[in-house]
């Protein structure tokens, strides 16, 4: 499948919006309630927020597109972790976070996510970065598979809200 990953623009806001609400879900574990992960998506995935990101200059926001469609995306935060318990076990600076990384499921086992992790792997070796940090949901085994694949291990845990719930995510890190 041919793609083309390119930094997206607020133009891109709604449609990174749309990909961010089909996907979201699916990286949550199962007791995640659908009210929760709407919250979620409405306060953090919006459009608006998504407009929000692209004019952060401490946040980089990469699309997949293919056929003309954004397909998939990935979202970068440069700098210190904001919690200080994954600072104390993110140990590769400078670091950059990989905040969001998600595909369209029926782009899923095409190659798209592997070119989007390239594709960072590169922009973070252009900016001088010593490694790249995620958190991933402890239940999502498919997730850290595919993090493990492209040479992250696991370093520590941390919690995430979504909603109402909190949720527990291992931190992983990867030198470059």
């Amino acid at each position: 499948m041919t793609v083309e990953i390119d930094p997206a623009g607020i133009w891109d806001s709604e449609a990174i919006a749309d990909v961010a609400a089909a996907t979201f879900p699916l990286a949550c574990p199962p007791g995640a309630t659908q009210d929760d992960i709407a919250t979620f998506i409405d306060d953090v995935l919006s459009a608006e927020r998504f407009s929000e990101y692209l004019t952060d200059p401490d946040r980089t926001v990469l699309k997949v597109t293919h056929g003309g469609a954004i397909v998939g995306y990935a979202m970068l935060i440069d700098g210190e972790p904001a919690d200080p318990d994954v600072g104390r076990v993110v140990t590769l600076r400078p670091t950059t976070e990989i905040s969001k990384l998600y595909v369209l499921p029926g782009n899923h086992g095409t190659g798209v996510a592997s070119a989007l992790m390239d594709a960072i792997v590169e922009r973070a070796v252009a900016a001088g970065c010593a490694g790249l940090w995620l958190g991933v949901n402890q239940e999502n085994v498919r997730a850290q598979r595919f993090y493990a694949k492209h040479g992250f291990a696991q370093v520590g845990t941390k919690t995430f809200v979504v909603g109402t719930q909190l949720h527990h995510d291992f931190v992983m890190q990867r030198a470059l």
